[in-house]
């Protein structure tokens, strides 16, 4: 059996596959999950993925032999597994997936029954120690039952479909790459509904990633869909990772559109159906999002990166909407939960209120440069935060550690945080202008490689 102790991370297991975690493995993270979570009824479903049809099967099998029901739910995306958490009659969902990344790897996710997703001390990390443990899991005399649940996906997309205006949408030529990611089944059934003209590229469901990585993120996986763009045939350009949760713009020019841009979009669209509403939005949003949001007439609200974090603050607040930077989109409609699709239709919905182009519409809220999310990968953490502390600190306008730490300028801004899942830190810096973010950019990626630091290109 194989199962590395660093597979566990925050918000969900993730292995590279023969080096990580085999199937023995996975057979016993569900014996610790149904020891641990004691269930009625669990929702197994997998995306794509070279092993995810094989650890899916091994999964049921040890839940129903620890007389545990199962609803096989077969490949669905990541947030069709948080529709099936709210609509069926399941103690908790079980989402096998490694998300955008490359096909050796797999991985869990896990929600419990409306839509709360497990982090690290809530489950994730509880099931490590079982799991490495010498515990033994025994099986009962009457094993679990399984059915199927058919009608999921019709369901999952027609709610989604419902919490916009399909009427309101115009004819756009919208050119959408799947990624040969779970998007390619998702969306068809949505876009035969839709009143715009769709170029599907990569859509054939595809674990091993012939065409590019699904990680909309990197240049890999963006340059093919820039290239079609740029021969002038579309208004937009979608982008989805593998697992279908997270979505991606571009303009009809090729340029790729920050998930802070995207955020300020859907937040200006929603804030006109639901008035004086809350949105919140990370910590590594740009600062036109909250002057978006409160010129819209909403409330504003910073919050940790994270989608466990998220969820729990629309929960206690009520809030309408969040974003996230790195492509997460929350919608109170939608459990609070975060959905690519139900973003991608905020979207069409926003567009088809303007008459210009995206390329247009983006340069209203692109005010301000920003660096993008820069990795460095150090063992040294703790010490180049409080370096960076040290040196910013006496002159800046404001510091705050919402999340790692951020210190504010008049005219620029820097992030600094250790990542939840990774080794590594994380830079994000916005300025006023372009020549003063290479500078700040420059100055603080020199401070900390010379403290050893790798920069990180992955």
């Amino acid at each position: 059996m194989i199962v590395s102790p660093k597979i566990f991370k925050d918000y969900d297991i993730r292995a590279e596959i023969g080096t990580e975690l085999d199937e023995e493995g996975v057979r016993r993270i569900a014996q610790a999950f149904i020891s641990l979570t004691q269930p009625r009824c669990v929702g197994i479903g997998h995306d794509m993925r070279i092993t995810g049809k094989q650890f899916a099967q091994a999964m049921i099998e040890e839940i129903t032999a620890m007389g545990v029901d199962v609803i096989d739910l077969g490949l669905i995306s990541t947030d069709a597994s948080y529709f099936a958490a709210n609509k069926l009659d399941v103690d908790y969902v079980v989402m096998i997936t490694a998300s955008h990344n490359p096909p050796r790897f797999n991985g869990f996710k896990f929600t419990k029954r409306g839509g709360v997703s497990l982090d690290g001390e809530a489950l994730i990390y509880p099931i490590r120690d079982k799991v490495l443990s010498d515990e033994t899991f025994s099986s009962t005399q009457k094993p679990g039952k399984i059915s199927t649940a058919p009608a999921l996906i019709t369901d999952f997309t027609n709610h989604a479909l419902s919490l916009i205006e399909i009427k309101n949408i115009k004819p756009l030529r919208v050119l959408i790459d799947a990624g040969n990611g779970m998007a390619g089944k998702i969306l068809p059934p949505v876009l035969e509904k839709l009143p715009i003209q769709a170029n599907k590229l990569f859509f054939e469901l595809d674990g091993n990633f012939p065409n590019h990585l699904a990680n909309p993120l990197i240049e890999a996986g963006q340059k093919i869909a820039r290239e079609k763009l740029q021969a002038g045939e579309y208004d937009l350009g979608v982008l989805f990772d593998g697992d279908g949760d997270r979505m991606f713009l571009m303009t009809e020019n090729g340029e790729f559109i920050s998930g802070t841009i995207t955020t300020a979009m859907v937040a200006k669209q929603i804030l006109t159906k639901n008035p004086g509403e809350m949105v919140l939005y990370n910590a590594i949003c740009g600062r036109i999002v909250p002057e978006t949001i409160n010129n819209t007439g909403g409330k504003s609200r910073r919050t940790r990166v994270g989608h466990s974090i998220i969820k729990k603050v629309m929960r206690e607040t009520g809030a309408v909407f969040a974003g996230e930077h790195s492509g997460h989109y929350f919608f109170r409609d939608f459990f609070g939960a975060d959905s690519g699709l139900v973003a991608m239709l905020f979207v069409l919905e926003y567009l088809s209120t303007q008459n210009k182009p995206v390329s247009e519409i983006v340069q209203e809220f692109d005010r301000y440069p920003q660096s993008g999310e820069i990795n460095f990968e150090t063992e040294k953490k703790d010490k180049i935060i409080k370096l960076i502390e040290e040196k910013y600190q006496p002159e800046a306008e404001s510091v705050d550690y919402l999340d790692g730490i951020s210190i504010w300028f008049p005219d620029w801004w820097v992030n600094v945080r250790p990542s939840n899942t990774q080794g590594v830190l994380r830079l994000n810096v916005e300025a006023n202008s372009r020549q003063l973010l290479e500078t700040k950019t420059q100055e603080l990626t020199q401070l900390i490689t010379g403290l050893g630091a790798k920069q990180s290109f992955e």
